[in-house]
């Protein structure tokens, strides 16, 4: 029973990603392509996309915790495929923005927020706490895989079709998702006798996350991270566009590098950790990432694109390592009434840093170029290990889950 639940959670969950890994190519050709959109719109579009999660990470924990799990996700799939299918639909009668597609992104957003919080607090109730790593590692995988097809595919479709009419894949990817999702048996997240108010409910995730040893550098280390990544959100198509003068097939070709990254850093991850420890593991990644980074934006011609690739691959492939041995320990040390909250806690800190970043790299990139703006923010990324280096995770082998238990008693 649980496993056939799984798989149709995963399903629903894989054909979403495909989509929006088209998407993810088609909207900012769309910009770029249809509306000759600058290096700050860009940058505007990224913040959009992911500034919900400075605006609402916190409340969705207590929304997810009070709210039918599957009624809800069903509802946010049909939003985002509304959200998206106006794009060709105003396109379509001649009346498109950059203001739109601003409007469009923010709304997925809001709804990515709480689809998200909603999803990742559902995996432990039916996945067994042994097996929370593999299957994250499965999701990651996974994810890489759309990651690693989806712009590929997206980049031959805006180029046969167009930008503009392959965003219809994206929207058609979350109907199928919330068919799927609607099969599912009705879930509720267990939910305590008494209902405090959201304000007390947000303190104690809050208080949880920045007193735990663990899980709150993990949140702070993902922020340094996360804020160089809305950088390259933005600025990536603008540099292979403008700067590297690339089609729409080698822009899908190129940004694929991250889903072979994420693909290989997620088979490996397990037997990583397992052999030089979670804690070591964190550690080592982290550096390897700041290499990466630096590689991205090197070189002129073949060469800038051989170095966006690999740097895109080191990056990725570094990055997914760190996501999945945090994801897993923080679903293994929150207490299951604490764990949405725990979850939007560091949703709200850590992805509240892409906009941030977004925006930063779109508005230097003006003066600055790409190129420049991609080197500044790939220096940022030696934070990464710093913050590791400056916890007592820099003395462990592996990360001690035993200690979240007594902490949840005594602090929260």
């Amino acid at each position: 029973m649980k496993l056939s639940v799984f798989w149709r959670w995963w399903v629903a969950g894989t054909t979403s990603h495909l989509g929006s890994a088209v998407g993810g190519v088609a909207l900012p050709l769309t910009a770029l392509a249809v509306l000759h959109a600058s290096a700050f719109e860009m940058g505007l579009i990224t913040a959009a996309s992911y500034l919900a999660y400075l605006l609402i990470s916190l409340p969705a924990g207590v929304v997810v915790q009070r709210v039918p799990l599957r009624g809800m996700q069903v509802g946010l799939d049909l939003v985002r495929a509304l959200a998206i299918a106006s794009v060709p639909l105003a396109w379509w009668y001649d009346a498109l923005t950059v203001t739109q597609l601003v409007a469009v992104a923010l709304v997925v957003s809001f709804a990515n927020v709480l689809f998200d919080v909603a999803n990742q607090t559902f995996l432990p109730e039916i996945v067994p706490a042994a097996q929370l790593q593999a299957r994250n590692s499965l999701n990651s995988g996974t994810h890489a895989a759309t990651q690693l097809g989806g712009p590929s595919l997206g980049g031959l479709a805006v180029q046969l079709l167009g930008a503009v009419p392959t965003l219809l894949v994206d929207a058609v990817s979350y109907l199928i998702s919330a068919v799927l999702l609607r099969t599912l048996p009705a879930r509720r997240v267990q939910r305590p006798a008494e209902r405090p108010p959201m304000v007390t409910m947000i303190r104690e995730g809050w208080h949880f996350v920045l007193r735990h040893p663990i899980i709150g550098p993990s949140m702070w280390d993902a922020t340094a991270t996360n804020f160089v990544c809305g950088a390259m959100l933005a600025l990536f198509p603008y540099y292979l566009v403008r700067e590297l003068h690339a089609s729409p097939f080698e822009v899908g070709l190129l940004l694929a590098a991250d889903g072979l990254g994420t693909l290989i850093g997620a088979a490996l991850t397990t037997r990583f950790t397992n052999r030089v420890g979670t804690a070591r593991g964190l550690v080592v990644a982290a550096f390897v990432g700041v290499a990466g980074a630096l590689i991205i934006p090197l070189g002129t011609g073949a060469v800038a694109y051989l170095a966006f690739a690999a740097g895109n691959l080191v990056f990725a492939g570094s990055s997914v390592v760190l996501s999945v041995t945090t994801r897993t320990y923080r679903m293994l040390a929150s207490p299951p009434a604490l764990l949405s909250r725990v979850i939007a806690t560091v949703k709200f800190v850590s992805w509240g840093a892409i906009p941030l970043g977004g925006l930063l790299a779109g508005a230097l990139a003006g003066p600055l170029g790409a190129r420049t703006t991609l080197l500044i923010f790939g220096a940022l990324t030696v934070l990464s290990p710093i913050i590791y280096l400056s916890t007592p995770i820099r003395r462990m082998r592996d990360l001690p889950l035993d200690a979240a238990p007594e902490l949840a008693e005594t602090r929260v």
